[in-house]
């Protein structure tokens, strides 16, 4: 409690007993007056200092509030556990329900329900869906088993559950398109720039199906796959996905779910980032835009070098025109150069016929050497060539899968196309050099391909350089969300399974948002785990846990995770104003 004095328009002083709180809904600090005391002019006829005396009246106030919260345990020493108890629940989940309801999604998953004949909360299940996906990854019948872990009201089965997630995936479409504009409402969406990915996860399982297929697994594993489509915004908090089915190729992906973003996302002009993987001709004449007059967006591309036409190789190896970080002319003791030219390229485009046609795109290539870069690629070249050297000496000891990578290397070496041996024959295996040698040439050179031919050369490669979020993002999603492998099995299970990864990887990242960024995902995660507290007595529980991390959550989000003993009713009492 403290004395407040607020000086009125007449000049005279008014005396008040004021405390301060956070505000349920949006956390912030606010002020309540909890005793009007009246005008000094008229309150100095009755006290002698009555600023004096009723700072200490505030004071004993605060006092007397305190010990109203303070309590004397009973603590009987040879009191025994009782069987299998589980006391631990965690409490850092609050942050991720802030998030949750701030995005308006129990809104949204409500009215989704409200007129199906549900004998169970589809909201509920999602939160616990979520908020499980982020804090204790797995199968959702683990999440179930743990649901216990959280002060929340999980009323449903596990067979709920799974009847929940073909309801999920019937909305998934409509419910990104809800996240993305309540995204935009609460904390602003940069859709000028649109980063894009394709990954895949994997399913344990030997035979495939019409959806999960085998294809061209990310992780090299032989199992089958299905695709996936991402795409974020210019500040890296996702936007989109799709699935496909596993055989799908990452070029193939691309139209529908840019197509997706352009008609329901209202992002105006676009400038799609991606890997060369993506680039046709299909991909970039539909980007562009200019048939059936739809709006002309733009690109950024990875462009392969070593894979390049001869005359653009011979562009990015001649010394003319590099220019070094201050716009001076390069030279041999610089560590970063870049140069570009603009060029009318040809590209094959597949017609609404299916007949082929070549059209001309204007562009702006950028190349760009780093010495590090440089370096890197020969370090990581190294171990290669040293077993290419091992190969060509002793090639009975190897077969396909052992001399992967190696093999490029050696000339003259056979391989059993059945049996994967490596076979002996008239000339004996011999080390390339010239091959090694013509790779090297491109080491540490870098292109890139751009449709803004006003846009400056450092700005392309930034622009560019943001891919690496949306390969962070992936690596979240496989590593701190656990998303493969996938423990369900039917296309609409699949498709709430990741549908509810996405939720998850979206409140994560705006979990970093509003920590300005500071920490990690890893470190997020494993902070909000560390928020727990044990049943200690009666309704009091006791928290063990506080860093700087919490505090930045805290601070960001209005909750006070700083608090070693919490009644029942206190915690209650939050996690009801969070929902609000």
């Amino acid at each position: 409690m403290n004395l407040k004095q607020s000086r009125r328009k007449d000049g005279r002083v008014y005396l008040s007993i004021e405390k301060s709180y956070r505000d349920e809904i949006t956390g912030k600090p606010r002020n309540k007056t909890i005793q009007s005391l009246g005008y000094l002019d008229v309150l100095e006829q009755e006290y002698d200092d009555p600023i004096a005396h009723f700072k200490e009246v505030a004071r004993r106030m605060t006092e007397e509030e305190r010990a109203e919260k303070k309590l004397v345990l009973s603590i009987d020493m040879n009191e025994k556990l009782t069987a299998e108890a589980t006391n631990r629940k965690n409490f850092g989940y609050a942050a991720i329900l802030r998030i949750y309801h701030k995005l308006g999604l129990d809104v949204f998953f409500k009215n989704k329900a409200r007129h199906e004949n549900f004998e169970y909360n589809t909201n509920s299940i999602m939160i616990m869906l979520v908020v499980t996906r982020l804090l204790s990854p797995g199968s959702k019948k683990k999440a179930f088993e743990e649901k216990e872990r959280y002060f929340e009201r999980f009323n449903f089965s596990l067979t709920d559950v799974y009847r929940a997630l073909s309801h999920f995936s019937s909305i998934a479409t409509e419910c990104q398109r809800y996240l993305n504009s309540q995204v935009a409402a609460q904390y602003g969406r940069n859709t000028k720039t649109i980063y894009y990915d394709v990954t895949n996860f994997y399913f344990e399982i030997d035979e495939a199906d019409e959806f999960r297929k085998f294809g061209l697994s990310k992780e090299k594993r032989p199992n089958p796959i299905v695709q996936m489509g991402l795409a974020m915004d210019a500040d890296g908090i996702p936007l989109h996905y799709e699935l496909f089915p596993g055989n799908t190729v990452d070029k193939e992906t691309f139209r529908p779910t840019i197509g997706e973003i352009r008609r329901n996302y209202d992002t105006g002009r676009i400038i799609v980032v991606a890997d060369m993987g993506i680039i046709t001709g299909d991909n970039i004449f539909y980007l562009q835009g200019k048939e059936k007059g739809r709006n002309f967006n733009g690109y950024v591309f990875s462009f392969s070098v070593r894979g390049g036409a001869k005359a653009f190789q011979e562009f990015v190896l001649s010394d003319d025109g590099y220019v070094g970080l201050d716009g001076k002319p390069a030279d041999e003791k610089s560590d970063f150069k870049i140069k570009s030219r603009r060029i009318a390229r040809e590209i094959n485009v597949t017609l609404a016929n299916g007949k082929k046609a070549t059209k001309t795109v204007y562009e702006k290539q950028v190349v760009f050497w780093g010495r590090k870069y440089a370096l890197k690629a020969k370090a990581e070249r190294a171990e290669v060539l040293k077993k290419a050297h091992e190969l060509a000496a002793n090639p009975q000891k190897y077969n396909r899968a052992t001399s992967y990578g190696a093999a490029k290397y050696v000339k003259n070496l056979k391989i059993d196309a059945k049996t994967g041996e490596v076979l002996a024959g008239k000339e004996q295996p011999v080390f390339d050099s010239t091959r090694v040698a013509e790779e090297e040439k491109y080491d540490g050179y870098y292109g890139i391909v751009t449709s803004e031919l006003d846009m400056s050369d450092i700005e392309v490669v930034d622009t560019y350089r943001g891919l690496w979020e949306i390969e962070e993002t992936f690596r979240i999603t496989k590593g701190v969300l656990e998303t493969r492998p996938v423990f369900v099995s039917l296309p609409e299970h699949i498709n709430a399974h990741f549908l509810t990864c996405f939720l998850a990887l979206t409140i994560m990242r705006l979990l970093q948002k509003e920590t300005d960024k500071r920490y990690s995902a890893e470190r997020i995660i494993d902070c909000l785990k560390a928020i727990s507290c044990s049943h200690e007595h009666e309704n009091v529980y006791l928290f063990d846990y506080r860093s700087e991390i919490s505090d930045a959550i805290g601070e960001a989000l209005g909750i006070d995770f700083a608090n070693k003993r919490l009644r029942l009713g206190e915690i209650k009492k939050i996690l009801g104003s969070i929902k609000k």
